[in-house]
């Protein structure tokens, strides 16, 4: 089913060429169904590259998907022109009295600084707090994740003596959850940060639950137990060459604490493509994500603040489980380097 975007936006033309059903504005309101209302709070510098990321994953669902696009009005991004900041961006001011179905904050290049050392946190923060009235499913990704577990959580950020770079195993967790449904036991996911969540102060949560995790790159994914909140510590929505891209523009400035990107080149050979080994997984979240939204989001979205205020979040659809591991024996993943199987 299409997405709906605003006419003219750069992503559409590579979206098309990718033959991806982009519907622009006055097409789209011909047809006579209710879209869901997704709002994204774009965080990376490169606004053009992560928008067309996103829509490409948001693209695969069979739901119309109605976009708008939000950015801080404290910080202004200096690698994309200022007329596509004014086209298709507004700041948060214009998004107050909106509702929506689901809300997608970006990473950030900044997880090296303490929260309170960004010029947009204290900004960020009253965006969370207008997404927990107004929004009734919220996905965070990267930075955008450990930020929003440090302000409504107080879990801690920890920053790693060296980058964690490259496409990392991840253990299902939860056979039975609805946003990891059609996982396979053994996901691969990209990382890209120099900063970790505190996993002690993360066990303090139950209400929280880890969805996927791995032994070098720890909980790639969690979620509260109503999925009104979706952590992704990792970056599902690269293409397959983010990270080459990355990587050739820190040697070029001349870092000297960039890692080679782990399980990332075939025989860890640059000259050869990337494999791009995690697209599946990245589909199926955003799908299962989209899904569990339009089966429990409600029809008039006035609804939300009064469902959220009394706990009742999908409640209704008795889709509430107690998380279970999707192995009975002892076997552990991880040892060694072939999962377990015979090389």
């Amino acid at each position: 089913m299409p997405i709906k975007v605003p006419d003219g936006l750069p992503a559409k033309e590579i979206l098309d060429s990718e033959r991806i059903f982009a519907l622009e504005k006055d097409a789209a309101e011909r047809q006579r169904v209710r879209p869901l209302r997704i709002v994204i709070l774009n965080l990376m510098p490169k606004k053009v590259e992560t928008e067309t990321q996103l829509l490409r994953l948001i693209s695969k669902s069979p739901l119309q998907v109605d976009i708008d696009f939000m950015k801080t009005s404290t910080h202004e991004s200096s690698h994309v022109s200022h007329d596509h900041l004014v086209k298709f961006y507004e700041n948060p001011s214009e998004f107050k009295d909106n509702y929506y179905d689901g809300f997608i904050i970006t990473g950030a290049p900044v997880e090296h600084l303490d929260f309170e050392d960004v010029d947009y946190w204290d900004e960020y923060r009253s965006i969370l707090d207008w997404a927990s009235t107004h929004v009734f499913s919220t996905l965070y990704l990267c930075w955008g994740a450990m930020g929003a577990l440090y302000a409504k959580y107080n879990i801690r950020k920890v920053v790693e003596p060296k980058k964690i770079f490259g496409i990392f195993p991840q253990r299902l967790m939860d056979e039975y959850c609805f946003i990891t449904n059609g996982f396979d036991e053994i996901s691969l996911q990209p990382h890209s940060r120099v900063a970790s969540i505190n996993e002690e102060d993360l066990a303090q949560h139950p209400e929280l639950q880890v969805l996927t995790y791995g032994e070098e790159s720890g909980p790639g994914l969690l979620a509260t137990r109503d999925f009104s909140e979706v952590f992704s510590l990792g970056h599902w929505e690269y293409a397959k060459y983010t990270l080459a891209e990355e990587y050739e523009r820190d040697m070029k400035r001349g870092l000297d604490n960039v890692p080679f990107p782990k399980n990332y080149y075939p025989h860890d050979d640059p000259s050869l493509e990337p494999l791009f080994s995690w697209r599946a997984h990245a589909n199926l979240l955003f799908r299962n994500w989209l899904n569990w939204v339009y089966q429990t989001t409600p029809y008039a979205l006035e609804e939300i603040p009064d469902l959220k205020a009394n706990g009742r979040l999908g409640t209704e659809r008795d889709l509430r489980h107690n998380p279970g591991s999707p192995r009975s024996d002892a076997f552990t993943p991880f040892n060694g380097t072939s999962y377990g199987m015979k090389s």
